[in-house]
């Protein structure tokens, strides 16, 4: 084929290669705007979740999939002895730890954990930030998340006294000895005790999906234009 000059030949496997190609490109690219789609929708059915009426955690235990991302209140009694430091929690570039404590129901044996907040690490990373005790009954308001918090594990040692690199909710209470609620609940309350509860809106992560997405359409037409330039030529005697 000759157009304005140009030769055009492009050899049969050339053109079957590119043509596949092509075709796997495009569709990665729409398997990943399907997957941004997907977080989408999971995103908004959060949302709403999130504001439906306020439930309280009752007494018996619950299933974590009833509750997640629900609005919550407990009712109990913090036992700060059984405080953790959740550590390697970084809030606006400082590092510091998530305030891990368990509440005692007011009603039978078990016990909700509460991400109180954050609060920074200090200087001496070997003394513990003070925080301070809520005494009698309280009413604690907040968001119910997966009991399964993990940070960034700068050694192989999770534990180390009351600071742990990640929670386990198993494992926190078979240390603690304490019948869990199988969630986390972070707190809400606008209260006085030096910890920062900023948690922010949960991202549904369909930008990434979407990034992923303009990529694979990119190597498709990368594909299209290594094509063209290998097999369109000029003629000899256009070149003299």
């Amino acid at each position: 084929m000759n157009i304005f000059g140009y030769n055009f030949r492009p050899k049969i496997w050339s053109l079957a290669v590119t043509i596949i190609f092509v075709v796997v490109f495009v569709q990665l690219g729409e398997w990943q705007l399907s997957r941004a789609e997907e977080k989408d929708l999971r995103q908004h059915q959060l949302d709403e979740l999130s504001n439906q009426q306020l439930v309280s955690v009752p007494p018996t235990l619950v299933e974590l999939e009833d509750l997640l991302y629900r609005r919550v209140d407990v009712h109990g009694v913090y036992l700060p002895d059984e405080t953790i430091y959740l550590d390697n929690k970084i809030h606006q570039g400082v590092a510091g730890y998530h305030i891990i404590t368990p509440i005692k129901l007011s009603q039978g044996d078990m016990h909700v954990l509460i991400n109180r907040g954050w609060v920074a690490t200090g200087s001496d990373r070997s003394i513990l930030p003070i925080i301070p005790d809520v005494d009698g009954e309280v009413v604690v308001t907040g968001f119910v998340v997966p009991p399964t918090q993990k940070s960034l594990e700068l050694s192989d040692h999770n534990i180390a006294g009351s600071v742990w690199g990640t929670l386990y909710i198993d494992q926190y209470q078979e240390i603690s000895g304490l019948t869990l609620q199988p969630i986390l609940i972070q707190q809400q309350d606008i209260l006085d005790d030096g910890l920062i509860r900023q948690w922010g809106r949960l991202d549904s992560g369909s930008d990434k999906n979407l990034g992923y997405a303009m990529q694979w359409y990119s190597f498709a037409l990368l594909s299209v234009i290594i094509f063209l330039v290998l097999n369109v030529k000029r003629n000899r005697s256009e070149k003299s």
